[in-house]
């Protein structure tokens, strides 16, 4: 098994960051152009504790490396299985995922945990993200290193581009709901 993890501070209010997570995968966002579905499961709200639970399968087109295809067969169309939690009281968002396609081959269950910042709690907020990635193939060492190595290098390459997309994301939603706000202040409708 690998362990990629990551971490690092969003300029953005949680209340902004727990609002955007839901916009992740939408239009404006050129990063996360290998989405093409994401469809909620179920949802629901704990009365007593206040907290969201989503469950969500995200569909992708994502090409494995073609040695790999060669070996195990299988197309581009991947689909990831997605728990999340929003704590409001806590101000806590969770989100855990583990690929269903390919999962005889290779395993990655990701933990994403979103915060207030530590030194900026109502303006910044704190992003923890860790995956821990294993390859199913007994007996074959060399392989299962070759193919954590490369699992956990394409994820660092795609956590970057998911950053990158998620701050798109927030900066657009800052700007309409900005505008939104600043209407509603003045007495007038938003369009």
């Amino acid at each position: 098994m690998k362990v990629f993890s990551s971490t690092c501070t969003f300029d953005y209010s949680w209340e902004e960051v727990s609002t955007a997570n839901w916009r992740k995968y939408c239009p404006w966002n050129d990063k996360s152009t290998h989405v093409v579905a994401v469809d909620v499961l179920s949802r629901s709200v704990d009365p007593d504790t206040g907290i969201l639970r989503t469950e969500r399968l995200i569909t992708c087109n994502q090409s494995a490396p073609q040695w790999i295809v060669s070996l195990f067969g299988g197309d581009s169309t991947s689909h990831v299985y997605e728990i999340s939690q929003v704590d409001p009281a806590a101000k806590k968002v969770t989100m855990c995922s583990t690929n269903l396609t390919w999962s005889n081959v290779l395993s990655v269950r990701e933990t994403v945990i979103y915060q207030p910042s530590r030194s900026m709690p109502g303006m910044k907020t704190d992003f923890e993200q860790e995956a821990q990635i294993t390859a199913l193939c007994s007996g074959w060492q060399k392989i299962k290193n070759k193919v954590e190595d490369i699992s956990v290098e394409r994820f660092r390459e795609n956590s970057k581009k998911g950053r990158e997309g998620f701050e798109a994301v927030l900066e657009m939603s800052r700007r309409v709901f900005g505008e939104q706000r600043e209407l509603e202040a003045a007495g007038q409708q938003p369009r």
